[in-house]
């Protein structure tokens, strides 16, 4: 489960006014490759699949947990009253309802997946807005622009600063990780695929 690429520079106007005697300068940069590459990417990536790895753990154990109430009613039906029959009834429709209610916490609309997400990318998508100002002042560019967004059909190779703005964040990163990263594409919150058990059948 990746976590999703929320970077989007489009038009970084950078600090600085523009003379107005001058061209102002250009330049690019391939948001979704710095995000992909940079070091802090995966860490955050770690501990993003770390945290939704429990919650998917707890959604399949409350599923077990139906499934065993389930077995054990249709095993035992002959055998139990109709008042112990409708006690495990009520048990089972409980638990169904509350697993119900977790998978939509965990992966509804703003549910705590996304917002996972959003806790882990942000603090990565201001490092990168920083750096490529800090990399764009320094190298004299008065605006830079996306390519990664689809929004520019041409640059010259000495107006591109994403390998430039790459090394920079990595020379900078002070985590654990100290592996090359290679690309990965970007990804969304994960959404519970699995099946809720069905009803107990009905007392008779």
């Amino acid at each position: 489960m990746k976590i999703r690429n929320a970077l989007c520079l489009s038009l970084l106007a950078l600090a600085g006014a523009v003379c107005a005697a001058d061209a102002p300068r250009l330049a690019v940069v391939d948001s979704k490759a710095v995000f992909d590459g940079y070091l802090g990417t995966k860490e955050a990536q770690a501990k993003y699949d770390k945290q939704v790895a429990s919650w998917e753990q707890e959604v399949a154990d409350r599923q077990k947990e139906l499934v065993n109430l389930k077995e054990k009613f249709e095993k035992q039906s002959l055998m139990l009253s109709e008042e112990k029959k409708r006690k495990l009834q009520d048990q089972f429709q409980q638990k169904q309802s509350d697993l119900q209610k977790l998978v939509s916490t965990l992966y509804g609309k703003d549910g705590k997946v996304l917002k996972e997400n959003e806790k882990f990318t942000g603090p990565i998508v201001q490092k990168i807005r920083t750096t490529v100002q800090t990399v764009a002042k320094s190298e004299g560019y008065d605006f830079v622009f996306d390519r990664g967004a689809g929004a520019v059909f041409y640059w010259k190779d000495d107006a591109d600063l994403t390998q430039k703005v790459l090394d920079r964040l990595n020379s900078d990163y002070g985590g654990s990780i100290s592996a090359p990263r290679t690309s990965a594409p970007a990804a969304t919150p994960a959404t519970s695929t699995t099946p809720v058990p069905k009803a107990l059948p009905a007392a008779k």
